[in-house]
């Protein structure tokens, strides 16, 4: 992975105003990746619009990482279900069209 595709942490942090600690914890949780080269830490570019859901669910809705884990998962499982119902929904046409 080529360091255009990646944010340095600090640049990150300091632009969100977010103590490293907290992507961090994000990180422990297996919410997002963190990538480490010899000289920086970064976050894959792909990851950034997560992230700064992950950030405002924290700063302004004050929700910890066990919340956020939480809804990331519920969200997760929703989208899931949703593409099930779309597949459902398209195997019921075949049948309504016989």
């Amino acid at each position: 992975m080529q360091t255009q595709e990646m944010i340095p942490l600090q640049q990150f942090c300091t632009h969100y105003h977010v103590e490293q600690s907290f992507v961090y914890s994000l990180q422990d949780a297996g919410l997002i990746e963190i990538i480490h080269t010899e000289h920086e830490i970064y976050l894959p570019e792909a990851q950034l619009q997560t992230l700064e859901k992950m950030v405002r669910l924290n700063t302004e809705m004050d929700i910890n990482i066990e919340g956020i884990e939480t809804i990331t998962y519920l969200l997760q499982r929703m989208h899931e279900m949703q593409q099930q119902i779309i597949q459902l929904n398209n195997r019921l046409r075949l049948y309504e069209n016989e």
